[in-house]
Parts: C-alpha cells; structure tokens; sequence
C-alpha cells in the first residue's frame, strides 16, 4: 500500500535520517562526559534513537517510501559534526541542545499519528505513541541536567527552551497520566 500523504512520507523520512544524527551526536556527548553515571544515561539514550530509526525504516518500508539520500547525508555531517563539538563546548551546552531537540521531537511522533489517522490507518499509533513518550523522557532528563546551571536563563531566553518553556505541550510525567486516546489534545501544529 502507498500513501497519498506528501507531508507524513517526509516527515517519516527526516525522522528516519535525523535519529541516526541524534545517535552519532550522543555517541559523542557520551565521550565527552567525565561522569559514568551520565555516560551510560547518555548512551541509553543514543539505543532509543537507534530503536526509534529502525521502527521509523520498518514503517517507510511497509508503505515503499524510499530513504532520502539527502537527508541521509546531510544528517550524517551533523549529527557527526555535534558529536565533534561535544569535546569542545564544554558540559552545558551538549545538555541544553539536546533537550531542546527531544523537545520537538515529541511533536514530531504526535503529528504522525494524526496524519495516519488521516488516512485511516491507526495499527502505528502505539509505536509512535512510546516514541514521542520516549522523546519526552529524554527531554525531562536533559532539563535535570541543565537546571541550576547559570547559563540556562540566557539560553532560554535566546533558544526559547527550558524551565519555563518547551516545544511541546506534553507534561513532564506524561506516561503516568496520559493516553494514546488523548494525543490530539498535544502538539496542534
């Protein structure tokens, strides 16, 4: 079966080459970390996105939408060129960016399932459902790591991301309240 949804074929092929650039950019925030603690966190978190690229390429496979080489590519470099500058930025920043990128990311699993619902099709709303749960998890947990830090009200007053703000409308504890049957009532873009 094809999908006659432009918007949900891209969506799932950015999602696709995006979590392999969010892989390779905590495989280096993971290096650059002196506590093992955060260490392994940081690689947990680098497997969801592992995960979460596999279950995105399964979906795009059921419905023969090609991978992107351009986004292949040039998700490649950045998510290579993060990982680099992990080493460099110092412990805040790798934080702070990242939880504002998981910050979207919940969004984006979201809106999947209303374009889906769309069409019709309902069988991936569970799957993408936990991912965006996922995301948020990641989210709360890059906040916690920069919370107290003196730069944070700086960078949330530039980058629109923090303790009082964040990308989506998800409580912070949303699996324990929420329900796959409520997911329209977040992230209306």
């Amino acid at each position: 079966m094809r999908l006659d949804h432009p918007v949900l074929e891209s969506s799932l092929q950015l999602a696709y080459s995006a979590e392999r650039a969010a892989a390779f950019a905590y495989i280096g925030h993971a290096r650059s970390l002196k506590k093992e603690s955060e260490c392994e966190h940081v690689q947990s978190i680098e497997r969801d996105e592992w995960d979460h690229r596999r279950h995105v390429l399964a979906i795009m496979q059921e419905y023969g939408i090609p991978i992107s080489r351009w986004l292949e590519v040039k998700y490649y470099v950045i998510g290579k060129l993060i990982a680099t500058a992990c080493h460099v930025i110092g412990r805040f920043m790798p934080y702070f960016f990242a939880g504002k990128l998981e910050s979207g990311n919940v969004c984006e699993y979201f809106v999947m399932i209303r374009h889906f619902r769309s069409l019709g099709i309902s069988k991936h709303d569970q799957l993408l459902w936990e991912m965006g749960i996922k995301e948020k998890e990641h989210e709360v947990y890059f906040l916690q790591m920069v919370r107290g830090a003196r730069w944070l009200p700086l960078f949330e007053r530039v980058f629109h991301w923090g303790i009082n703000c964040s990308r989506n409308n998800v409580e912070s504890d949303a699996e324990a309240r929420l329900s796959l049957a409520e997911v329209d009532r977040y992230c209306d873009k």
